[in-house]
């Protein structure tokens, strides 16, 4: 059996050119609230920098008390230290190693409070404009965004304008999920037959990643999609685009889409030589679909498998 010996000098090189592979990767890819796009991943950032300074306070004299405290009185030293039989209690000691920890766990506990109520995913509390409004359903193994007041939905794709609120509902047609834009806002579940909702607003124009954060199943590493954050009349454009080059979403396109297929699955399905290559562009034939996949878990009968979404006769004794 051969064998290689690799240099020295080969290694430093080969960790360097890895380190710039992924700051490059780092750097290019806004999926990351360290990286803020928005007042609400910059309020999360700053809050994650003031815990982790005031819990340092605690933990640095920790980590350089203790090897001092073992090689002070360790077992072989030549030197006597001091020999205190007696010594159990003191005030100062009991007073630092308590009062401390007090004082931190207070301010951290006054900071969160303020950043709970501040990044309220229901509040209201990012500008006066009139705001986006967006409904988004979970599917397996995909987001579907559907956007009631112009008409169109997307896959794949969330276009957003700049420095204008977007007002998120949410709910799935699956099993519950976790809906996540890490530069823009924390993640918030998603449920069958429930809703929730979400504010979000971009300070510049920047692609961003979401992605969905619970496990639900084997595609759900690729359930990922681009948040497009324009200016407004680069959104307007992008809107007439998707109503230029999408499909209609009929009752038979929607069974399509409500199967369990991954993105790459549902573009071979649906996709077009119009369309991104990651990405499926919709107009609604039913203006009301978000609110009629919601009642569908509202009619106090269980779900015959024909209605389970992910199934070949998914929607066809429902009539959906």
């Amino acid at each position: 059996m051969a064998h290689f010996r690799v240099s020295s000098a080969v290694l430093p090189i080969a960790a360097l050119v890895l380190t710039a592979g992924l700051f490059a990767h780092v750097a290019h890819a806004a999926d990351s609230f360290l990286e803020p796009q928005g007042p609400i991943a910059a309020v999360q950032k700053t809050h994650l920098v003031r815990a982790t300074l005031l819990i340092l306070i605690a933990v640095v004299p920790v980590l350089c008390l203790v090897p001092l405290i073992a090689i002070r009185y360790r077992r072989r030293k030549q030197s006597q230290s001091a020999y205190a039989p007696n010594w159990d209690f003191s005030a100062r000691l009991e007073f630092l190693m308590w009062g401390v920890p007090v004082v931190i766990v207070a301010v951290l506990s006054f900071y969160l409070w303020k950043a709970t109520h501040r990044l309220d995913p229901y509040a209201n509390s990012f500008g006066e404009a009139p705001a986006i409004n967006v409904q988004v359903v979970g599917l397996d193994w995909k987001w579907l965004f559907i956007y009631p007041d112009h008409g169109i939905a997307t896959v794949g794709e969330f276009g957003i304008p700049v420095g204008q609120q977007v007002a998120i509902t949410l709910t799935t047609d699956t099993v519950m999920q976790s809906f996540m834009i890490p530069a823009l806002a924390g993640q918030i579940y998603a449920m069958p037959g429930m809703t929730t909702q979400l504010h979000l607003v971009a300070n510049t124009p920047k692609t961003m990643q979401g992605e969905n954060t619970q496990y639900n199943g084997r595609g759900f590493t690729k359930q990922k999609f681009l948040t497009q954050a324009m200016q407004l009349q680069d959104f307007d454009a992008w809107v007439n685009s998707v109503r230029a080059n999408g499909i209609p979403l009929t009752t038979e396109t929607y069974k399509t889409l409500a199967m369990r297929t991954d993105r790459d699955e549902v573009q071979a399905a649906l996709g077009t030589a119009t369309m991104p290559l990651n990405a499926l562009y919709f107009t609604l034939d039913d203006g009301d679909l978000f609110h009629s996949i919601l009642h569908r878990y509202h009619s106090g009968q269980p779900l015959s498998v024909a209605q389970q979404p992910g199934t070949v006769s998914y929607g066809q004794e429902s009539g959906q």
